[in-house]
């Protein structure tokens, strides 16, 4: 991934925990730095209908001085969110007291958002997160009162994209992110075919996509188990196979492809990569890191290694240790990431419809005119042949 065959500029990369606590940021292929940030829980509801009264209009007011009073945090607070296209509004519920702006302490950052309100001599947190859905301006955040409710208005970067909640989360992503990937299919590579598939169906499910596992198909082609058709044939045999089915189904929209682990696996190849790149590649990777600096070398490693065919992916999602329990989490992870890949560059799901009518060439990503023939190019021997 950080070699010159690289299918882009920049690789979104996650790093999860055996607990739910993840990093995920897109980079550019020769550095993988990583933030820890924490999955919220916080229960939301939607109103269709602002009440808007700006008596106690405000600016973000300067930091509330609490270091001396009691805290209490709430994790049950519930919201109303709405998405006006270049911002987004927020409401609170601030319960029952009377609360003035200056009991009114309101953080925001491009990527985080914390709100607490001095009453009774008690600070409560309202919310705390640090994973909003995309990143916003902070200086152009304002807030007011209106009535029992703290309304709060956050600028949104990125004006064309809709928001489906305040938070990332795996409901605000699963569908959030069909908008982005304009229908392009999935496919999941990796050392472990078990997970490739686990993690393939949690995918299909929260994004209403077809699962797909190239293990099944071609058993049920050859009518016998993977591990005998090994033993009988060789890997070889099974990843020319896979590779003859990866073609057949290049042209499926809207769909989730596992497939095989290990050596057998055509995805472990460099020269088998062409029909891959007609959808997202997603590799998934477990580390052998014990921290985070030590996990950020490995990633860089990793796609350095222009030897490994997992290295041409365009997304890496390590995690340390592997248990099925925390598949939703590991889907959560990938979705992150591909919103972030597809955020850095939005006309690659436009770039791989193009690269399929054309006939999934291996000239990804750099697409050659019609007409181009790879068996006469000097770059026919590249690894994306």
């Amino acid at each position: 991934m950080a070699s010159s065959s690289s299918s882009s500029s920049s690789v979104a990369l996650s790093f999860l925990y055996q607990n739910p606590i993840k990093a995920s940021l897109s980079i550019p292929k020769t550095f993988s730095p990583y933030s820890k940030l924490t999955f919220p829980s916080i229960s939301s509801f939607y109103s269709a209908i602002p009440r808007l009264d700006y008596s106690n209009f405000k600016k973000i007011n300067p930091c509330l001085h609490c270091s001396n009073l009691p805290t209490a945090s709430t994790n049950n607070t519930q919201y109303e969110f709405s998405d006006g296209s270049s911002e987004v509004e927020l409401r609170l519920e601030l319960g029952q007291g009377d609360v003035t702006p200056k009991d009114i302490y309101v953080d925001a950052n491009e990527s985080s958002l914390a709100i607490r309100v001095q009453q009774s001599g008690i600070v409560r947190t309202l919310m705390e997160t640090s994973t909003l859905y995309e990143k916003i301006k902070p200086a152009e955040t304002i807030w007011y009162i209106d009535e029992d409710q703290l309304v709060i208005s956050l600028k949104k970067q990125n004006s064309e994209l809709k928001w489906p909640d305040i938070v990332e989360s795996w409901e605000s992503l699963s569908a959030g992110i069909t908008q982005l990937l304009r229908g392009t299919s999935i496919y999941l590579v990796g050392e472990s075919t078990e997970i490739n598939q686990r993690i393939a169906r949690e995918l299909a499910v929260g994004l209403g996509y077809t699962p797909l596992c190239t293990k099944e198909l071609l058993e049920a082609y050859v009518k016998q188990s993977m591990e005998s058709w090994v033993n009988e044939e060789g890997s070889d045999a099974v990843a020319e196979a896979e590779r003859a089915i990866l073609e057949s189904l290049s042209s499926q929209a809207r769909a989730v492809i596992a497939t095989l682990g290990g050596k057998k696996g055509a995805a472990g190849r460099v020269n088998q990569w062409r029909h891959l790149f007609a959808g997202f590649t997603v590799w998934l990777s477990l580390s052998q890191a014990t921290d985070e600096e030590s996990a950020k070398e490995e990633a860089k490693r990793n796609m350095q290694d222009s030897g490994r065919g997992y290295s041409n992916a365009e997304v890496v999602v390590k995690f340390g240790g592997w248990d099925p329990n925390y598949s939703k989490a590991v889907a959560q992870a990938v979705l992150s990431a591909l919103k972030r890949l597809v955020l850095a560059d939005k006309d690659l799901p436009g770039k791989k419809s193009l690269y399929i009518r054309l006939g999934c060439r291996g000239d990804w990503p750099d697409i050659k005119p019609p007409g181009w023939d790879p068996s006469t190019s000097l770059d026919a021997s590249s690894p994306r042949s």
